[in-house]
């Protein structure tokens, strides 16, 4: 297999710290060219990462020996660059959350079907191998039948000039933080919520969202409450209540690569507390940025299936983002098949 040649577009904490350095270590991956809004930025990035070639974004986008473009600029930008990079025929790596609403999520879909190539939305977390164990324990009936999903995922304030509070470019922590939990209900319960009730909190000086709180309701009446939120102490944990037992994982969105996990688990399959069982399951590190990376290459490549649908979760995920905007703003409990 050739390696597939990479074009970065956008030089941002995330590409910096993880995504290109998970794309130098994959044996999959090249990468080829590096593009910012300044020269001097672009210039800065080749010579830490060794590449040889920088520009613009459009020299990313124009650049024939590209294969996927890394697209890691400001939320509010995704659908421009996304779609010149797919209408150049080039498959595309977006970071989450990949638009700012369901309209353009479909934009964005279309002409990546129309331009027979694919995307991939940067959930990195759906890749580390703890969350394949929890769905192995809930298959083998560990805790009982799921009842409730509850995601918490929230961290100090940035700086005030950060352009997570800026809203012309996708700014808001619905878009930053809420959608990692929302986006691990959905991947617990293997399904799509039925209705989403939700609360965001917008900042008055700055028009974006800081914090919020939702409840999804799943088939089979199973539901997901979600936290999320700026200006708090570090959370990013999740847990699952069963009829006989709950599953808890204390580090469950960002996770550095040297980090060993931990799942704890409590259940009784008699409901008794005297035999209430206690279990810690230790999860080696793993890179997950580099896990997601290689399995999109082969799937790219068509050497090995993914594990996702990438197209459909990134719709998907569009589209329950869209229904906590709609339901924060219009103060009421709305159903998923209400958004076409």
């Amino acid at each position: 297999m050739n390696s597939i040649k990479i074009g970065i577009i956008g030089c941002s904490r995330i590409a910096k710290r993880s995504v290109i350095p998970a794309f130098i270590k994959s044996k999959y991956t090249e990468i080829e060219i590096i593009g910012s809004r300044t020269e001097n930025k672009a210039k800065e990035f080749s010579k830490e990462f060794n590449c040889e070639k920088f520009g613009t974004y459009e020299d990313v986008i124009k650049d024939k020996s590209v294969d996927v473009v890394y697209i890691s600029t400001p939320i509010g930008t995704h659908e421009e660059w996304a779609i010149k990079a797919a209408s150049e025929g080039k498959h595309v790596y977006c970071e989450k959350s990949s638009t700012i609403s369901f309209e353009s999520a479909k934009k964005i879909l279309n002409t990546v079907k129309q331009n027979n190539v694919r995307i991939m939305e940067g959930f990195m977390f759906k890749f580390h191998t703890q969350h394949q164990k929890v769905r192995e324990l809930i298959t083998d009936n560990k805790i009982g039948e799921m009842i409730c999903f509850n995601g918490i995922f929230g961290f100090p304030k940035f700086p005030e000039d950060d352009i997570r509070y800026n809203k012309n470019l996708g700014g808001g922590f619905l878009n930053d933080a809420g959608c990692y939990p929302i986006c691990a209900s959905r991947m617990i319960f293997e399904d799509e919520p039925i209705s989403v009730s939700a609360n965001l909190s917008i900042d008055p000086k700055t028009g974006v969202d800081l914090k919020g709180t939702s409840f999804m309701i799943f088939k089979n009446e199973k539901t997901a409450s979600i936290t999320y939120g700026n200006g708090n102490y570090y959370q990013s944990k999740y847990n699952i209540w069963g009829t006989d037992g709950i599953i808890d994982l204390e580090r469950a969105y960002s996770i550095p690569s040297d980090f060993e996990t931990n799942l704890k688990i409590q259940y009784s399959k008699s409901n008794d507390w005297k035999s209430k069982k206690n279990e810690n399951i230790e999860i080696n590190p793993i890179d997950h940025f580099l896990e997601m990376i290689n399995g999109f290459c082969l799937e790219i490549s068509n050497q090995k299936k993914s594990l996702f649908n990438y197209e459909k979760d990134l719709e998907n995920q569009a589209k329950v983002m869209e229904a906590h905007r709609i339901s924060s703003q219009k103060k009421k409990m709305v159903f998923l098949d209400e958004i076409n």
